[in-house]
């Protein structure tokens, strides 16, 4: 399981900077403007008015002003729960699609016909590679070897 994680891992990387720099947007595009307007809409009798959020709510997505008008005393408290929220919702997804891009098997994504599963070299006592008979990318079968250089051809060969 752990070479599951650690491979999902090495083909996210770029995703992960991504999912970074996506999350510090919607912060700024969506969360603080959702703080403001809730603050905006509890203003007068600290009751939730739904009417006043939604009249609120388009305006502030569209006024940067927003984001800096968050850090006042009345609206900081309720931008970091929302952020929090947020966040917290933000990672289960982006945990989903991490997880949901795993590898199925331990040989996912290795050319059929390599010798990936080799380890330092070992495939080079017997190949060569650099001249012979082509097996796969980098892997010949020296010609000039001593012994059998018989090669076994798996697959099809289609004709008409």
């Amino acid at each position: 399981m752990n070479y599951k994680v650690k491979k999902a891992m090495k083909a996210n990387k770029a995703s992960l900077v991504i999912i970074a720099v996506l999350w510090l947007i919607l912060t700024v595009v969506l969360v603080s403007p959702i703080a403001y307007s809730i603050a905006e809409a509890k203003a007068d009798n600290g009751i939730f008015s739904m009417s006043k959020f939604m009249e609120n709510l388009v305006p502030a997505i569209t006024s940067f002003n927003t984001f800096f008008k968050i850090f006042a005393a009345q609206y900081i408290g309720i931008f970091f729960k929302t952020l929090l929220y947020f966040t917290i919702l933000y990672i289960i997804f982006a945990t989903i699609g991490i997880f949901k891009s795993k590898p199925k098997n331990e040989y996912t994504d290795i050319e059929h016909g390599s010798s990936d599963w080799s380890i330092g070299g070992e495939q080079y006592k017997i190949l060569s590679k650099h001249k012979g008979i082509l097996l796969a990318q980098d892997h010949y079968l020296p010609v000039d070897k001593r012994g059998n250089v018989n090669v076994l051809v798996v697959g099809r060969f289609r004709f008409w």
